[in-house]
């Protein structure tokens, strides 16, 4: 009888603290890939359940926009970058950085040597495939600090609207396009141009890069503490997951192979990409550097006449709040 009593207590306190795990419901910026490893990693390896959390990870896309999300109650935290919360901040959405676990930019202009661009000062004359919805303030800052205009006069750009592929540079349109290390510029290989006929500019070395990929909140939400506690165990696992996934960048691609519902990616992408996503997120610890923000904020302010904020952001756009208790 002692035994039966002492196995139904601990199938009821099994079931208590499987009842009790905190609800965490995260949006990502784009598909189920190594882009986001360090949430898949930290979901298959338990350490959200080490912090009793129940983490739900939504993959995102072309028509799913992560602030959207978090406004219409539909996420607890959003994986966005900073141009496009700062300009939901600004329109009156108070998204928050709560954690930064990408310390560097992935993105950069890549041309074929055979356009005869050989630095930025070649630019001029030339025609530049940008992507556009927030993620063509960076160039334009970059152009404005260079004194290139993008009116596409013949000592400026011609500044092509770029959708979210490569076929702009495979096909003869554009002498450089928008890529990212971890991406498009493998896709360029993959479909037919080695790298050795190509060239890159990378936004992070021409000092314009802006914070991607950090982890948003509602800032109304940080004055509770139930939920301020929810998600300073969530950064603390996630960022568990990121560092594994460095560490480990071939079990991370299968992680998150395992996750592709779509059965869309390959093991060759994955793993090619995940080692480039640890690049991006070596040397941050999760927390934000207050210099990266600054440089994201000048570059968004010097983007041409249409800038994507009109004003320095006020002091709640970011917080140690979280990491300072979750590091």
């Amino acid at each position: 009888m002692k035994k039966l009593i002492t196995a139904i207590f601990g199938f009821a306190l099994a079931a208590s603290s499987l009842a009790a795990k905190d609800e965490v419901t995260l949006q990502l910026k784009w598909v189920t890939q190594a882009q986001f490893a360090g949430y898949y990693v930290a979901l298959d390896k338990g350490f959200y359940e080490d912090e009793n959390l129940d983490v739900t990870v939504n993959a995102g896309g072309p028509d799913i926009a992560p602030p959207q999300v978090l406004a219409g109650g539909g996420a607890d935290v959003i994986v966005e970058w900073a141009p496009a919360a700062l300009a939901s901040r600004e329109k009156g959405l108070p998204l928050v950085n709560i954690a930064q676990p990408f310390k560097s930019s992935g993105m950069m202009l890549t041309c074929t040597k055979a356009s005869g661009i050989s630095s930025p000062q070649d630019f001029p004359g030339r025609t530049l495939g940008v992507w556009f919805f927030g993620n063509e303030y960076p160039f334009l800052s970059w152009m404005s600090q260079l004194g290139i205009p993008t009116d596409g006069s013949d000592k400026g750009v011609t500044v092509l609207k770029q959708g979210f592929n490569v076929d702009p540079i495979l096909q003869g349109q554009a002498d450089c396009i928008s890529t990212m290390t971890y991406n498009e510029y493998w896709q360029v290989i993959d479909a037919g141009i080695p790298a050795e006929d190509l060239i890159t500019f990378k936004y992070e070395d021409n000092g314009v890069a802006t914070l991607e990929d950090g982890l948003y909140a509602d800032q109304r939400r940080l004055s509770d503490p139930a939920f301020v506690d929810k998600m300073v165990r969530f950064v603390r696992a996630s960022m568990r997951g990121w560092k594994y996934a460095e560490e480990n960048p071939d079990e991370a691609a299968e992680i998150v192979l395992d996750n592709d519902d779509t059965g869309a990616q390959t093991e060759v992408h994955q793993k090619r990409m995940m080692g480039e996503i640890a690049k991006l997120t070596a040397g941050s610890n999760g927390q934000l550097d207050p210099a990266d923000f600054q440089r994201t904020v000048d570059t968004l302010l010097a983007g041409g006449s249409d800038p994507v904020i009109s004003k320095q952001p006020d002091e709640g756009a970011w917080t140690h709040q979280i990491t300072d208790q979750a590091l």
